[in-house]
This record gives C-alpha cells, sequence and structure tokens, in this order.
C-alpha cells in the first residue's frame, strides 16, 4: 500500500530531477511570505541576503595573540571565539577525511546541495512531524556559519539560526552559487576554520590544541575522527565528560564511513576502533586575568592603550571587539629579563600581602618603550583571601586590595589618579627656570622657612602671616645659598618655591603637561585650570597626583635630550595577512610616537642638575657635598641621575631614575589609605629598588655617559652651602 508519505516523497523526487527545487529556493527568496511557512522573520532574512562574493571575502572571528618583546613568549591571547586560521595542507589528511564522512559523504559529488539528502531529510521530517534531519551540506553549513558570524543584530542571528524552511532554502541558494565561485578544497578550509567542536574551540587548530595539545597536522585517525564527530553535537558527544561512551560510538561512526568512502581499509579501522579515547587537553588563557600573575598590569595596560587607538574602531567598544576578533599578532615592548629582575627586586623589599604598594615602571627612552612593569601584588579578582582594609572605617565592610587587585597601581587606565609624587616635581620648576633663560648657577639664599606670594587657608600647616604659604625645609643644613644643582641635589624647598615664583607656578604645571603628565581628580583639574595655575605655589613639592608611568615618561624626555615619546607597550602589530596595521594617515600604529619638546641644551642642563642627587657628581657644578640618593651612582656603577621625593608625614615615597638606556620610576603608598603613612623607614625602598633594577637590566650593555651642557646655559659657577645633612621631623623631605 502506498502512503502519503511515499507519494509526497516520490512528488519531491521528481522535482529534484527535474532541478525546480532551486527554483523554488528562488522563489523563497523572493516571495518570502508566501513561498513557504516560518517566514515571518523577514527584515533579518533581508538583511542576510549576502552575496556570494561577499561570502568568500568573510573570514570568522580569530584569536589575538600578544608576545613578549622577545616575540616568542606568549603574554596573552584575546578572543571572543578561540580559533586560529590555518591553511588545508597544514591538516592531517585524516581530518580532512573524517569531516567529509562526518558531515557530508557527497562532497565532493554535490554542487552545493546534495539533493538525495535532501529527499532523505524530507521523508525522514514528514514521518517524525518536526525537523529531524537537516541535509545541510559543509557548503550550506559554511554559509549558515558566516552569516550568524556576520550578524549584527539579534534579528540578523536569529535569521542565520532559526529553524525554518525559509533559512534552509537560503542556505541552499548561496552554497549553489558559492560553489560557482569557490573550489571544494577552499570551501573545505573555510569549514573546517568556522565549525564549532565545544570547549570553545572554534576550527580545527583549536580542537586540535585543547583536546590533545597538538597541531592539526599531527592528528591520527581515532583522533581525527572523534572530531569531526563533535560537530554535529558537541555537549552530546563530548569525550572530557564524566561518560565517554557517546563520544567513543560517535566516533567508532565516523571511522567506519571512512571505510565506506574508502579512506581507511578494514584493517586500519580496526585498528582506529581499538585505540582508547587519550585526551591531553589544554585551556586557552583568554584576556590578562590568564596571563602570568606580574604581567597581568602590564596586560591591562596595553589593552587599555589599544583601547583609545583610533585605528582599530570608532569607539573603545568597537577596538576592544577588534582586538578579540582581529586574529592580530602584537609583538610588545615588555622585556621578560627586565620584567623578571623588577618583580624580583619589588618583591625582594615588599611582600604581596603589605597594604603597601612597592611598584617601578621602566621606559626606554628616545623610544617611550615600556621594557617593565613590576608591583607587589597579584592581577586577580579574587579578594576572598584578600588581607584586611587598612582604612578603618571600610574594613568592616571591604577587604583590602592586597595581595590580589586588577587596579591600575602603575598607570595607564582606568579611574586610579595615581599618588603624590613629593620632590619629584621640582624637576618641572628647573626646566621652566631654564627655558626661561635662568643658567644652573642660579644662586638663591634659601632659609629654614620663607614666606611666599601665595595664598593659602588658614588651616593649612604651613600657613603664615596674612594667609599666605610658608613651606619649609626638612633640615637646617639645607639653609643657606644654593644653585640649581646643590638645591636639586639636596632637595631644598625654599630654594625651589622661590624658584617657582620667578618663572611662575603656570609656567612649571604647563612643562609637567608637556612632559606627558594629565591631571585627574577634580581639585588638580581646577588647580591646573589657566585661572589657577598660576597661585598653586605647592605645585613644586608635588602635591598632585600623578603615575610611575607618567613619571617615568617624563624623565625619561629630560634623558633623551629633550625628546618626549608616549609611553607604548608595543613594537608591532600585524594582521591576518602578516601586514603592519596603520592609522589613517598610512603610519604605523605600532611606531614610536616623538616629539621634541625641550632644546637639548635646557635637558641637558637638567640631567647634570639631578646627577647631583645621585652621587654621581654634576658635570659642570658644585653639588653642595652631599645629597638624598648618595648610594645610587656606587649602587648602578654607570653615569646615573635622578630625583627622590616624599610627600608631608611620609604617606609616599618615589624615587626616579634615568640612565641613557632606561629610565625607571617607583614608588611605595597605600593605594587603599593615602593617610596610611609608609614611613621613614619604608621610604628608601623606591630609591633601592630603582638603582639595583637599572644595575641588573644594564648588565653586560655598553655603558654610555650623558652630554654635558653648554657654558651658556651653566652661567657663571658659584659655592652651594656645604652643611652636614640633619632631617627634621614631621617634615616633607626630598
Amino acid at each position: 500500500m502506498i502512503t502519503r508519505t511515499m507519494r509526497v516523497a516520490g512528488g519531491f523526487l521528481a522535482l529534484l530531477r527535474t532541478g525546480l527545487i532551486v527554483g523554488l529556493a528562488v522563489a523563497a527568496l523572493i516571495y518570502p511570505l508566501a513561498a513557504v511557512s516560518g517566514m515571518g522573520a523577514k527584515k533579518g532574512a533581508d538583511a542576510l541576503a549576502m552575496p556570494p562574493d561577499a561570502l568568500r571575502q568573510a573570514m570568522p572571528a580569530q584569536t589575538t595573540h600578544v608576545y613578549a618583546a622577545d616575540g616568542t613568549t606568549l603574554l596573552a591571547q584575546f578572543y571572543e571565539e578561540y580559533r586560529t586560521y590555518t591553511k588545508l595542507d597544514t591538516m592531517s589528511p585524516s581530518i580532512q577525511h573524517a569531516i567529509v564522512a562526518a558531515e557530508d559523504a557527497r562532497f565532493w559529488e554535490h554542487h552545493g546541495v546534495d539533493f538525495k539528502g535532501v529527499a532523505r531529510a524530507f521523508v525522514a521530517n514528514q514521518k517524525a512531524g518536526a525537523v529531524s534531519q537537516g541535509a545541510s551540506t559543509i557548503t550550506m553549513q559554511y554559509v549558515r556559519n558566516v552569516l550568524r558570524d556576520t550578524a549584527r543584530t539579534p534579528a540578523e542571528v536569529n535569521a542565520a539560526t532559526e529553524q525554518t524552511g525559509a533559512r534552509k532554502l537560503r542556505e541552499m541558494k548561496l552554497a549553489i552559487q558559492l560553489e560557482k565561485q569557490m573550489s571544494k578544497n577552499e570551501i573545505l578550509e573555510r569549514y573546517l576554520n568556522v565549525a564549532y567542536f565545544g570547549h570553545r574551540a572554534y576550527g580545527i587548530l583549536a580542537a586540535a590544541e585543547v583536546y590533545f595539545s597538538k597541531k592539526p597536522a599531527d592528528l591520527t585517525v581515532p583522533e581525527a575522527a572523534l572530531l569531526a564527530g563533535l560537530v554535529q553535537a558537541p555537549s552530546s558527544y563530548d569525550p572530557a565528560g564524566s561518560d565517554a561512551r557517546a563520544a567513543t560510538t560517535r566516533r567508532d561512526y565516523v571511522i567506519d564511513r571512512m571505510v565506506d568512502l574508502k579512506y581507511l581499509t578494514p584493517a586500519d579501522a580496526a585498528a582506529a576502533h581499538a585505540t582508547p579515547i587519550a585526551l591531553k587537553l589544554s585551556d586557552p588563557p583568554n584576556d590578562c586575568l590568564a596571563t602570568r600573575p606580574g604581567w597581568g598590569f602590564f596586560c591591562a595596560m596595553f589593552r587599555s592603550w589599544w583601547a583609545d587607538q583610533p585605528a582599530f574602531g570608532a569607539n573603545s567598544t568597537e577596538r576592544l571587539e577588534a582586538l578579540r576578533r582581529g586574529g592580530y599578532k602584537i609583538v610588545t615592548s615588555l622585556d621578560p629579563r627586565v620584567q623578571d629582575i623588577a618583580e624580583q627586586q619589588i618583591l625582594k623589599r615588599e611582600k604581596t600581602r603589605s597594604p603597601y604598594a612597592l611598584g617601578q615602571v621602566a621606559i626606554e627612552p628616545g623610544t617611550g618603550l615600556i621594557r617593565a612593569m613590576a608591583v607587589n601584588r597579584v592581577y586577580s579578582l579574587d579578594r576572598a583571601s584578600n588581607g584586611p582594609h587598612s582604612d578603618p572605617r571600610q574594613r568592616k565592610r571591604l577587604r583590602g586590595n592586597y595581595p590580589n587587585t586588577v587596579n591600575p597601581l602603575l598607570g595607564g587606565g582606568g579611574d586610579m589618579a595615581g599618588y603624590q609624587a613629593g620632590s619629584t616635581f621640582k624637576m618641572f620648576t628647573m626646566l621652566a627656570a631654564l627655558e626661561q633663560g635662568l643658567p644652573l648657577s642660579t644662586a638663591i639664599y634659601s632659609p629654614k622657612t620663607v614666606q611666599t606670594k601665595y595664598k593659602t587657608g588658614r588651616n593649612s600647616p604651613a600657613h603664615c602671616g596674612n594667609d599666605f604659604w610658608c613651606p619649609s625645609n626638612a633640615s637646617n643644613s639645607m639653609t643657606g645659598r644654593q644653585t640649581m644643582w646643590s638645591g636639586f641635589g639636596k632637595s631644598v624647598n625654599t630654594y625651589f618655591v622661590q624658584l617657582e615664583q620667578r618663572v611662575g607656578a603656570d609656567s612649571a604645571v604647563r612643562m609637567a603637561e608637556r612632559l606627558g603628565l594629565r591631571w585627574r581628580t577634580g581639585v588638580d583639574q581646577l588647580q591646573a585650570s589657566p585661572a589657577k595655575a598660576r597661585g598653586w605655589g605647592a605645585f613644586t613639592l608635588g602635591v598632585a597626583d600623578t603615575t610611575p608611568l607618567e613619571m617615568a615618561g617624563a624623565f625619561a624626555t629630560v634623558v633623551a635630550d629633550g625628546i618626549h615619546c608616549d609611553p607604548i607597550p608595543v613594537t608591532s602589530i600585524t594582521d591576518v595577512d602578516g601586514k603592519p596595521v596603520v592609522d589613517d594617515k598610512g603610519v604605523e600604529v605600532a611606531k614610536p610616537r616623538c616629539a621634541q619638546v625641550l632644546s637639548p641644551d635646557v635637558a641637558r642642563a637638567a640631567v647634570d642638575a639631578a646627577r647631583c642627587v645621585t652621587g654621581y657628581k654634576a658635570a659642570t657644578g658644585d653639588c653642595g657635598g652631599w645629597s638624598t640618593a648618595p648610594r645610587v651612582f656606587p649602587t648602578v656603577r654607570r653615569p646615573v641621575a635622578g630625583k627622590s621625593g616624599t610627600t608631608d608625614d611620609d604617606r609616599s615615597a618615589w624615587f626616579v631614575g634615568m640612565t641613557p638606556d632606561l629610565t625607571i620610576a617607583a614608588f611605595t603608598a597605600d593605594p587603599d589609605n593615602p593617610l596610611h603613612r609608609v614611613g621613614a623607614a619604608n621610604a628608601g625602598k623606591p630609591r633601592e629598588t630603582v638603582a639595583e633594577t637599572l644595575r641588573d637590566a644594564l648588565a653586560g650593555t655598553p655603558v654610555r655617559g650623558f652630554t654635558a651642557p653648554s657654558s651658556q646655559i651653566v652661567g657663571k659657577k658659584q659655592p652651594a652651602a656645604r652643611s652636614k645633612p640633619r632631617t627634621a621631623t614631621g617634615t616633607s623631605r626630598g
């Protein structure tokens, strides 16, 4: 007896034989509402009417790989779908045969649509009363994946994946057209790079790595059969689950199909059947949380830098999406050896479970390349085991941000303002004075306390007279006639506030901005504004917040003869085709961004004064007999200049050291509670950290010296006060 289903199937086969089914597919696309049921999502379907040439050009999302400066050490990966495109000729023949056996046995025979498979599915679905078979060829599956991956709206995603006849007919039409433009090998290659294999593995390279920790070229027959079997239902056939029987059954089915298609002999199949599943699972890292614990802060700074680059999109959202989907190869500036040294020197002095952060940033002068970023913290979101909050007001409701945190403690992103940097800011006042024509030999009598022209509140600890600001030196030994050499070397507050009055506090503020500093707090932004900057007398003593990244960049400008380079975390960025990424002006995005912001002579003069700080001695003047960091030069054992800095009551301490090859800025403070004093006992840690890091990082490299400034900017040399250092309790020191 002939059943209704058989009659329908016979009619359907007749249509197939005459080729009219293609006409129906086209009609269904042209008249979507009338031709077939399930076509209600017309807007999404119309948006997915992608021409075949666009399908051919479309590339799947790929993983971006980020490397250290050596180009081989993987620093991080960014992906939305873990995938790296790989060519067909680099894949094992076994996986090519297995995927055809599993998904599309007549792949090499049909022209995009397997009409016999469609008829079989039609009959099966009629019997089941629902969709039980799909009859999708590899070409049709590729089309579906591309339509899904290129969808930009929820409606388009739904239209690409909905279980309707309309979607199937659309795929048929596009598959037939695509096969006229692409070879079978091209289609198979594309398919094997878009297919999903479970466990976040998209494409065969990712699948081979995730399940077997090997390359696609090295897959064996049973391994290839296992992976090919996953595509149909990755969760149902997951071999990493508690019960691998379903995975084994599916694998063995694929092996048998390979025999049917003459890809395997029965003997080879029997050997493959007898091979137990032996996984070697790997979990591909994603984003900065998965990188080495000490490298996460550099990685996060890189990610923030990337989000600011217009070459990768119109806004930060688009740029970060490009990072996760673009398949870039990025070589960063991070030097693994220097980074390891920087971390060792930090942890040698401050443990991760200390509430005090001790961190440093190393930058290469003349390029702005960030060579290291280290801090005594672990880059992690897990705060469950963190120590108690150091602010008593927060302790009951919050844990401290140590040892685990993702806060950008070293700069380069986020909302953190940074830390007051104390007397390191005297550099900006000195540069402004030198630029205005005041020579290094400018002599000013510097008493213990001086009354300035700057106004302050009556409650200020430095208040005197009629509400004037009256800062003091840290020691009586600083009293006397000082020059820029001795004033900078001893960090004489009253010398620099008087020098600032001569050049204008606003000139010092603008100088800091030229060298890369930015103001993040409302107070600093107000004080730095054109209306207020001239009255910001305390600026020269470092009351504004900054970061080690900014300070390293600023001092690197000085030692590079006044060439300022924006701190940059990359040395090369290439796209999926291996081409360097350029901006809208054709300039490589990874190229250093440098400009001459100071005259070389002004910069050299500032370096000469900064030599006094480290015990290296100035080339052209008298340092005054003592300095704040005399052990730096004997430690580094090569030409070195720098500046120390502490804030009121030792709430934070800094040191910035500079050589022609590397500049390092280090700080210590409590990021959770700025009022929590680091104390005099900890104030020397940044200085020691920088000195020993410079020594070890530059070991074995040629020794380079500084160029002395001209006699014109040196001026007439005068002796400086040479009294012995004595520190006064409770006073800001430099």
